[in-house]
């Protein structure tokens, strides 16, 4: 808006310059009065939210390295602005419970059918509002000066440790995030921010993916790398269940491992990990809760007693409260192919420390000819969240000052079966022959930063082999894909 020129202080002129006085004024008030970034404020009155927590046990022992993951929550909190810092007023306690006392869960303590893992608390006095983001904060393993559950067990490893296979306890060291939150920002809210009307009931479902959330150094000690994510749910018509079978027998996968993955489609329009679990014995897997209203890809790989292999199945198209009944999988010749790679990390002349997860990516033609690119779940020893911190673990060919790590990625060394989900039927198709081609895709993360990204661009992939080929599964081989160098990084 131009300004009348000062030297004519007429009376309209001064008329007009106060209106336009009194609009600026109060369009500053009405932008306070929203937060002025990103807030929703309450409309008045309170709401009553429920907490709950959940982690699909994958890692968990036959499946994977750990018998217990052991966290110490002390708060739970959520805020109305999606730009609210740590140090921002109008942070809501969601389970004010949990300050005075303090709930040590184990990540890994439930089935893998169990809904919830355990309920962490809840307010009935909630302001009213829409939510954005949402943080959890955990005791310190030192205790920080304030309330500690009555029991530990921890020992003397603080009050967040792991057990491994082999019985032994370690720390689970924290980055200050201990003190400020673990993040869950609007991105990780699925399904959008969480809305709480005057007078309502809110469940409010925290997943904490413990698998996906540890790092091994290099020193052999295991850092918190916390990957969570909320969503508002239903605990009784949005699950995804289904049982797992040998294509031949129709009997479940007698001593071996099978991963499900629930997936849905990120900015590049392929299919990432949501949730990720293993089945029972029986080959049952149950996901729940889930937002309301979503829908799926479900990938499930699988590996027998005798290290054969399983083509990856995906059912795409699963809207939540489906019952998916028998999955047949088909057994492959042999063994599964290992991807051995190597991730690099360098900022302009220096190397950079960062933290990585990396993962398989088969592209596929779905029935009525639509492609669709789907991570594969990385079965046994896999290796797929990595640190990058040490410039001697680098191979001859790595680009100069660079920090190196090396991942591993075990998978099918075959062609996906697929089937599409459709008036509450599936039927899947025969694994196509012919090469089976993957693609490898990692992102780079800042370490101890709850997950910001790093890095430019922070996310790469490679579809090549170190010799520049295409990069082809074979079964019972070690196949070395091409270098990701990630450069940019902080």
């Amino acid at each position: 808006m131009a300004l009348l020129p000062r030297n004519k202080p007429d009376i309209l002129s001064t008329a007009v310059w106060t209106g336009s006085l009194i609009m600026i004024v109060a369009f500053a008030v009405a932008l306070v009065s929203c937060g002025g970034s990103g807030s929703l404020m309450s409309n008045g009155g309170t709401g009553t939210v429920h907490v709950s927590i959940t982690d699909p046990p994958s890692c968990k022992v036959p499946n994977g390295g750990f018998q217990h993951v052991f966290v110490t929550i002390r708060s739970v909190q959520a805020h109305t602005s999606a730009t609210a810092d740590d140090n921002s007023p109008g942070w809501q306690e969601l389970a004010p419970q949990l300050n005075s006392e303090p709930m040590q869960i184990d990540l890994l303590s439930t089935g893998q059918t169990a809904c919830l893992l355990v309920t962490l608390g809840s307010n009935t006095a909630l302001p009213a509002g829409t939510y954005q983001q949402i943080r959890l904060l955990l005791v310190p393993n030192d205790g920080g000066g304030g309330p500690v559950p009555s029991t530990n067990a921890c020992g003397n490893q603080g009050f967040n440790c792991l057990v491994l296979q082999d019985g032994s306890s370690h720390e689970l060291q924290l980055s200050s995030q201990a003190n400020t939150g673990l993040k869950i920002p609007p991105g990780q809210v699925e399904g959008g921010p969480i809305t709480v009307k005057p007078g309502q009931d809110v469940d409010l479902n925290i997943d904490f993916n413990a698998c996906a959330s540890i790092i091994q150094q290099g020193n052999g000690e295991f850092r918190l790398k916390p990957v969570l994510k909320a969503e508002q749910v239903s605990t009784n018509s949005t699950g995804i269940s289904g049982q797992v079978v040998d294509s031949v027998t129709m009997q479940p996968i007698a001593g071996g491992t099978v991963l499900v993955a629930l997936e849905q489609q990120d900015a590049s329009q392929s299919d990432v990990i949501f949730e990720e679990s293993a089945a029972d014995p029986s080959g049952n897997f149950n996901f729940c809760p889930l937002p309301t209203g979503a829908t799926f890809d479900v990938v499930v790989v699988g590996v027998n007693a005798a290290g054969v292999a399983y083509n990856a199945t995906v059912a795409v198209g699963v809207p939540g409260g489906t019952n998916l009944g028998v999955i047949p999988l088909v057994a492959e010749a042999g063994g599964p192919v290992t991807f051995q790679g190597f991730v690099t990390a360098s900022a302009g002349s220096a190397a950079a420390a960062i933290d990585t997860s990396v993962s398989a990516l088969q592209t596929f033609t779905l029935p009525g000819g639509a492609m669709l690119t789907a991570t594969i779940p990385a079965e046994g020893n896999s290796t797929s969240d990595i640190s990058l911190e040490s410039i001697s673990d680098c191979p001859v060919m790595a680009p100069p000052n660079s920090n190196c790590s090396q991942y591993t990625l075990i998978e099918p060394a075959s062609n996906p079966s697929v089937g599409i989900f459709s008036a509450g039927k599936i039927t899947y198709s025969t694994p196509v022959p012919g090469d089976v081609l993957y693609s490898i895709g990692a992102s780079a993360f800042l370490p101890l930063s709850g997950g910001a990204t790093d890095c430019v661009p922070p996310a790469k992939t490679t579809s090549m082999d170190t010799n520049g080929n295409a990069l082809k599964a074979l079964s019972d081989t070690t196949v070395t894909p091409k270098e990701i160098a990630f450069a940019g990084c902080s």
